[in-house]
């Protein structure tokens, strides 16, 4: 519990009317969108700019209490999880889009502006924002640049980090500072590449700088399905290795298309064992000529069915059900746990089919449904807490990972590593490699104030039973509350 004295700085920093700390709204932030992982947080502070965000930095500073940054609370993997003794600092309200440059193709925007906002801001000069994750109507850009996120379109165009020009940053004693630079660069190291994607342990984002895109001449969509996963893969391989590089290329297997066609009626085919989406864009003619070869090479692996959008509200559907499998799962099955792992394209198939195997092993059904194109897995452990399996399912989460990780990827491709996956970081890297990490998060917060047990593994994280919060007898019977 915080004293008065410090109730009282953060009052000044922020504003008493931007102080929560009524138990009831607190619990409104015990969580990201990991919800297996649960702590209430002291106080939740709701500054208005910059300033207040780095007034109550200094206040943690001062008084060393650790800080959680929160945008949305979409993050997938415990990144944005509280520290009970702590206080999340909320960037809901910091939503302008403070500039659009439409001659150097640049906004510039306020961490809680959400990524599809930026497009729709800058849409009239012709502009859009490449970075696009399937939760990008509700994701802001704050995290965005704290997860460096991706998205179905990352595989021609780069993640967060290729469109992020520069930021101001609030550093974890409360100094305000710029990272990057007109272009992207600046003398010295690119401290601009390190803050994205530390995942809040450096510091907070506020005002942030993005690279415009030009919107296409001609998009263009097909919808493929095919009797296997491993035929969907190889279709995958050779229109890479074709020298075609499409702007998507996205698969999902017969359970995750069973969700998302009970969602949104996107017509996706129910009895298929797997189905492409492959989008390609840019110049009418290349994209004519190479949208040809790609429908060839669909046919060479057997395609069952190929639907070629007509229009953009034919295309629009598509994507719908794709972008909404996710959500989709839970019309299919009472809990689940979205994973999120790299293997490289060419084991595509071998990973699904021992994904598979350790399903049927641990009893659990998993819906597969993933960025096809650069390898970006992300398997769906489907399963029923109310019966029990809740245990089951999370070593099958964290077996999984690994797995990708022992076939030549990498833990995670996009989410994070946040709370989740801390401690496997030890099955990728090794005791230098994560010192040295240790020692770059210190030179920035060398007293781990900022969102502090994340990303790097600890002896007290993983020396606890990981995993979803179980609940003691006595809560379950209605004798105690949790706080």
């Amino acid at each position: 519990m915080l004293d008065a004295e410090v109730l009282h700085a953060f009052s000044s920093a922020v504003g008493a009317a931007n102080v929560v700390s009524d138990p009831v709204r607190l619990r409104s932030y015990e969580c990201d969108g990991l919800t297996g992982f649960k702590q209430v947080p002291s106080l939740v502070l709701l500054p208005l700019d910059t300033a207040s965000v780095a007034a109550a930095v200094t206040v943690c500073h001062r008084y060393g209490i650790p800080f959680v940054a929160r945008g949305a609370g979409t993050g997938l993997s415990g990144g944005a999880l509280p520290v009970a003794d702590g206080v999340v600092i909320s960037l809901q309200r910091l939503r302008e889009v403070v500039e659009v440059d439409p001659v150097d193709r640049i906004a510039v925007v306020q961490p809680g502006v959400t990524n599809l906002d930026i497009t729709k801001a800058t849409a009239q000069y012709g502009l859009y924002y490449a970075p696009d994750p399937s939760s990008q109507q509700v994701c802001t850009i704050g995290g965005n640049v704290a997860e460096n996120s991706g998205g179905a379109h990352c595989l021609k165009y780069g993640f967060t980090t290729n469109h992020v020009l520069s930021m101001t940053v609030v550093l974890p004693d409360g100094e305000v500072v710029t990272l990057g630079g007109d272009t992207g660069e600046q003398l010295g190291p690119d401290l601009r590449g390190v803050f994205i994607g530390s995942e809040g342990t450096l510091g907070i984002a506020c005002d942030i700088t993005v690279r415009l895109l030009t919107v296409p001449e001609t998009v263009r969509t097909l919808l493929a399905d095919f009797p296997s996963v491993t035929a969907a893969g190889e279709v995958v391989s050779d229109i890479i290795a074709a020298g075609i590089v499409p702007a998507a290329v996205e698969m999902m297997d017969n359970l995750a298309i069973e969700a998302a066609e009970k969602a949104v009626g996107a017509g996706y085919t129910l009895t298929t064992p797997a189905a492409l989406v492959v989008e390609l864009d840019g110049p009418a003619a290349e994209c004519g000529n190479q949208f040809e070869q790609v429908k060839a090479i669909c046919d060479r692996h057997g395609c069952t069915r190929l639907h070629i959008a007509k229009d953009a509200g034919e295309r629009a559907k598509i994507w719908q059900g794709r972008k909404a499998a996710f959500a989709a799962v839970g019309r299919i099955s009472p809990d689940y746990i979205v994973q999120d792992g790299v293997v490289p394209r060419t084991r595509l198939a071998e990973v699904l089919g021992r994904i598979e195997a350790m399903g049927n092993a641990a009893g659990l059904r998993v819906a597969n449904v993933f960025h096809a194109g650069d390898g970006n897995l992300h398997p769906l452990v489907l399963f029923d807490a109310d019966a029990g399996e809740s245990e089951r399912a999370e070593n099958l989460s964290k077996d999984i990972t690994e797995l990708c990780v022992e076939l030549g990827g990498s833990l995670s491709g996009e989410h994070g590593i946040g709370t989740d996956k801390a401690c496997s970081m030890p099955r990728m890297f090794g005791e230098d490699d994560l010192a040295v990490m240790d020692r770059v998060r210190a030179g920035f917060d060398a007293d781990k104030l900022s969102n502090p047990g994340k990303l790097l593994p600890t002896p007290r994280l993983c020396g606890e039973k990981p995993g979803r919060y179980r609940p003691h007898p006595l809560e379950e019977a209605g004798v105690i509350e949790r706080l």
